[in-house]
């Protein structure tokens, strides 16, 4: 049996995250449902989210509607209570370094970081953001991680990323070099990254044992993890999303489009 909490799990949570998992194993168990004694760490997400052995975890809406909507159940989304966002849903932050007063139109045409193509917080955002000044973005840059998006713009090796409100909130508590940045706007709310389990599992139960969970944290790690409760948002409602284009065919950096002319 596979458990993993990726998403947020970092060494100052980590102590945390495996607190908040012992309380979904025990109350899976006391639901009559098998559970595994610890989370996964580290793996590959793509072979965790799709092994039939997968008991619990957390993936992002994008994999979710791309990849993994009809290979998976939805268990439910954690809410972490995010500035301007409803319950269950997230948005990401458009960083750049502080000193940096440019335009972001310009910005989202020179160096830009992103974690992933198959990333809602770091790509897909993105787009909507640019698309909504009229604009192209530039061929990104692939960190490998949202963490590595903001240390490339924090350290001048990129002009500007999107990570999402969530991580934004650790860097700034946990980064001193996050100081270095600066959230210049916020892309627009969509559900936030889901709890999944394998095909066949009793996936109402895990819910119920998921959100027994937190309202069942202790103070301390409920702040430190950010979690609010369980929402049930419908998967029509991850799917509506669209799906960004392949960030290998965006315009290199500086290039201007043939719908893009300015």
């Amino acid at each position: 049996m596979l458990a993993a909490l990726p998403m947020y799990d970092r060494p100052e949570t980590a102590a945390a995250h495996d607190r908040y998992w012992g309380l979904i194993r025990d109350g899976l168990r006391k639901r009559g449902l098998d559970a595994p004694e610890t989370l996964t760490r580290p793996g590959d997400p793509w072979s965790i989210w799709q092994s039939p052995d997968l008991v619990l975890a957390q993936t992002c809406g994008l994999p979710f509607r791309a990849r993994l909507h009809d290979r998976v159940q939805l268990v439910g989304t954690p809410d972490y209570g995010l500035p301007g966002c409803a319950p269950g849903f997230y948005n990401s932050v458009v960083i750049t370094r502080a000193e940096d007063d440019r335009p972001l139109d310009t910005l989202l045409r020179a160096r830009v970081a992103i974690n992933e193509g198959l990333s809602q917080s770091g790509w897909a955002a993105l787009c909507d953001f640019a698309a909504g000044l009229g604009i192209t973005p530039a061929r990104p840059l692939i960190s490998g991680g949202h963490r590595a998006s903001a240390q490339m713009v924090a350290r001048g090796q990129a002009d500007i990323a999107t990570v999402d409100a969530q991580t934004w909130e650790m860097l700034t508590r946990h980064d001193p070099w996050a100081a270095d940045l600066t959230a210049r706007a916020r892309t627009r709310p969509t559900p936030a990254l889901p709890y999944i389990c394998a095909p066949g599992r009793d996936a109402n139960a895990i819910a119920a044992a998921v959100a027994a969970a937190i309202a069942a944290l202790a103070p301390d790690d409920r702040a430190l993890l950010g979690l609010r409760a369980l929402v049930q948002i419908p998967a029509a409602r991850y799917l509506a999303e669209p799906l960004p284009p392949d960030p290998a065919d965006m315009p290199e950096c500086g290039a201007k489009s043939a719908a893009d002319p300015r």
